[in-house]
């Protein structure tokens, strides 16, 4: 059975993924207001995909009989200042992510629960695709520049995701 405190660790980890899913949908429509739709649903992608990190935290919990707690979801921003900069707060929070996932793992083995340990290493590999994928999009920006057409072709670029 899965102890109280890792418990609880978890169930702040699903609010943060459920964070991650607003933050990312925010930025999706800031991007929709500058006309970038393309960035905007590889951010929508994300946002669903963040959500589904939330829920298999969430059905995890519900197969160790332990309680889920949601609690409430702050408000993220709502202007990015440039599609460069939502990529470098999307790499940011990432690295965010990360060192949670990090402490819950670390949480895990000091309480030996070894079921949870085995839980989290999805996790923690998904982190590094995740800052990854983070980092080389910001790299694209910085190619970029401030040459609309780059912009552009970044964008329909990002809009590929999933399709």
């Amino acid at each position: 059975m899965i102890k109280k405190k890792v418990a609880d660790a978890l169930n702040e980890q699903i609010n943060k993924e459920l964070y991650s899913s607003y933050l990312y949908l925010a930025m999706a429509a800031y991007c929709h207001g500058e006309g970038l739709s393309g960035i905007a649903h590889w951010l929508e992608v994300q946002a669903e995909e963040e959500r589904g990190h939330a829920m298999k935290i969430y059905r995890y919990l519900v197969s160790q009989n332990a309680r889920v707690q949601l609690a409430a979801i702050s408000a993220p921003p709502a202007d990015f200042g440039t599609p460069r900069r939502v990529f470098e707060e999307v790499l940011v929070h990432e690295q965010t992510v990360t060192a949670s996932i990090h402490h819950l793992m670390e949480l895990a083995v000091k309480e030996s629960d070894y079921a949870t340990q085995g839980f989290l290493g999805w996790f923690v590999s998904e982190q590094i695709e995740e800052e990854a994928t983070a980092q080389e999009i910001v790299q694209r920006f910085k190619l970029v520049g401030s040459d609309s057409r780059g912009l552009y072709w970044l964008d329909r670029e990002l809009g590929q995701r999933g399709r």
